[in-house]
């Protein structure tokens, strides 16, 4: 159904703002707005590292709580409300003032951030994994897929460029820096709730999958994980090259406050970037039918590996290099993130036919669990050079002496860029499902009664 590809797709823009919120932005909350004593960082940058990769685990789990959830309404729309609502309630409670200070706040935190990952887990693997379920052509689904990505991209740099204007506008109304972040929450939550209601109800699932009343049993988690030889190799190169780009993405605003100097061009900065991607991401349907996707994807990779190139000598006092150089990142990053999950939908089918079993859910719960360890490592890597540089207690560009800015500068795209090139090799070594063998796989499972034509 065509209406799918739309209200599948706006149920994420609300979600990518609030997740974007939390796993970009926290920690510039916390620095530059709460500004705990040191020692409590590094208390809470161990809490979100653990817990991220904690909730990471968990994934899986949830995935086969999904794959063996039977309702009226399906498996996938109970766990999307669900998460949905949660996870907005602990977005808001970040940004709560307790009045807590020391051994308090760092309890209190640690269970808002565990609660947090948790729920907001619930939600991101019910409504992922639906995408294979949608539509079993690969041209369909990159359809529904990239508009996904749109509308998510869309949220992102909604955050990324509002972020500062409208925090401190907010500020002003509201009388407080931490108000003013307060406020901007409680719009980002309400937005993803009502994303999340047009996907809800507009989404109709086609029959086309065979459902098998076989449950999937919680000690087979890892079987059908590392079984599925493709998928296992998807998400290496996936969490190699997430890791690369939370890392810098993270930075953005640290870099624009202390290494530019104007921390309100990051805004600027932003709808450039977010405007690339989009149109990158629109355009990407047409490519796909003129090369195959191996050929787009080495083409997004050496495109942001110029992007990182240009990005790290490019001088800091004008943004002509530095834009340059965000629209090569960004563009080849929307193609590279919008096949990884293509790989991750053909991946289901693959398994399926190894395997006998068709396990939506799990197999997409790899994707958050990437997305988490990736964020996680990102975030500790930032927050230890915020620490290691000195940035942490400069107010200004003024205050941060070169060689901490070249400690960022290195950790920010020297580190990302390598992580991005093994993870290409990794995906050209290993990743054998073309479009002949997967329109063979999907022929099989006709054949098998498995899928319905």
């Amino acid at each position: 159904m065509k209406s799918n590809r739309l209200t599948f797709g706006l149920g994420t823009i609300g979600r990518d703002m609030a997740y974007s919120l939390v796993s970009m932005f926290l920690v510039f909350y916390l620095t530059e707005i709460i500004k705990p004593e040191t020692s409590v960082m590094w208390w809470v940058t161990a809490i979100m590292f653990v817990a991220r990769v904690f909730d990471a685990a968990n994934d899986p789990v949830m995935g086969v709580v999904v794959d063996n959830t039977r309702t009226r309404w399906g498996k996938f729309k109970p766990w999307i409300a669900f998460g949905a609502v949660t996870s907005a309630v602990f977005t808001v409670l970040f940004f709560v003032d307790f009045g807590l200070t020391g051994a308090g706040y760092i309890v209190v935190f640690a269970l808002i951030y565990l609660l947090w990952g948790i729920s907001f887990t619930t939600n991101d693997i019910a409504y992922w994994s639906m995408l294979p379920s949608l539509s079993v052509e690969q041209r369909e689904r990159e359809k529904i897929g990239s508009i996904a990505r749109i509308c998510a991209n869309i949220g992102l740099f909604a955050v990324v460029a509002g972020i500062v204007p409208l925090t401190e506008m907010l500020e002003k109304q509201f009388g407080s820096p931490q108000n003013g972040w307060l406020v901007f929450a409680l719009i980002v939550v309400t937005i993803m709730v009502a994303g999340q209601c047009v996907t809800l109800f507009g989404v109709k699932e086609p029959k086309t999958i065979v459902e098998s009343k076989k449950r999937t049993p919680f000690k087979e988690i890892l079987s059908i994980i590392f079984r599925n030889d493709q998928l296992t190799i998807t998400a290496a190169a996936m969490t190699l090259f997430m890791i690369g780009y939370m890392t810098t993405t993270s930075f953005g605003l640290f870099f624009f406050k202390y290494a530019y100097g104007d921390e309100n061009m990051y805004s600027v900065f932003a709808v450039i970037l977010g405007v690339s991607q989009i149109a990158a991401l629109a355009v990407f349907p047409i490519f796909s039918k003129m090369f195959e996707r191996k050929t787009l994807y080495t083409f997004a990779i050496a495109i942001v590996s110029v992007g990182y190139i240009v990005f790290f000598f490019a001088p800091t006092d004008t943004m002509t290099f530095i834009g340059i150089a965000g629209v090569l990142l960004f563009v080849g990053q929307s193609f590279i993130q919008l096949m990884m999950l293509m790989f991750i939908a053909d991946s289901v089918d693959y398994g399926q036919w190894k395997l006998g079993r068709r396990n939506d859910s799990v197999t997409f719960a790899i994707q958050p669990f990437i997305n988490k360890l990736s964020g996680a490592v990102g975030t500790g890597i930032v927050s230890v050079v915020i620490i290691l540089s000195g940035i942490k207690e400069a107010e200004s560009a003024a205050d941060v002496t070169p060689e901490g800015l070249l400690m960022m500068k290195m950790a920010m795209l020297i580190l990302p860029l390598i992580c991005i090139a093994v993870s290409y090799f990794l995906y050209r070594w290993k990743y054998k499902i073309d479009k002949e063998m997967y329109d063979n796989i999907i022929n099989d499972l006709k054949e098998r009664g498995e899928i319905v034509s």
